[in-house]
């Protein structure tokens, strides 16, 4: 089964999936937060995921950030929607700063690497990775 990792935003939330075997984690899409219950709803038709991962916005001193809240209440909606898949925070710190590095050794154009879009692909990709190199 995979797991699915998500950097939430309020414009868009980055989605990261697992594949079955739990080895490689791939960026999946990026889905505007009014669009999210009905995109899971569609994707877990076809695809079977044992557990969310979801960014945990922390400033330096550990203490939640500004953004907390939203992503305290993305997770309660993702309870109440899919009580059935477990959810683990992770700590988001410095991922959207290392996808921003990682697009820029990439070698894409300067217009492809200023796409937000991607960034929170790669930040969920981070996150993801970040939770499977724990769990190993």
């Amino acid at each position: 089964m995979r797991v699915m990792a998500f950097d939430y935003g309020t414009k868009r939330i980055g989605i990261a999936v697992t594949d079955p075997l739990q080895i490689i984690a791939t960026g999946l899409d990026n889905i505007h937060p009014n669009n999210i219950i009905e995109f899971l709803k569609k994707y877990l038709q076809s695809e079977q995921v044992e557990r969310f991962i979801v960014g945990e916005p922390k400033q330096m001193d550990n203490t939640p950030s500004q953004s907390a809240i939203h992503v305290k209440g993305f997770v309660n909606l993702l309870k109440k929607t899919f009580p059935e898949i477990p959810i683990e925070m992770v700590d988001e710190r410095f991922t959207s700063k290392m996808a921003s590095a990682t697009i820029a050794q990439s070698g894409m154009n300067k217009k492809n690497r200023q796409n937000k879009e991607q960034v929170d692909i790669i930040s969920a990709v981070i996150l993801l990775q970040s939770w499977m190199s724990e769990k190993f």
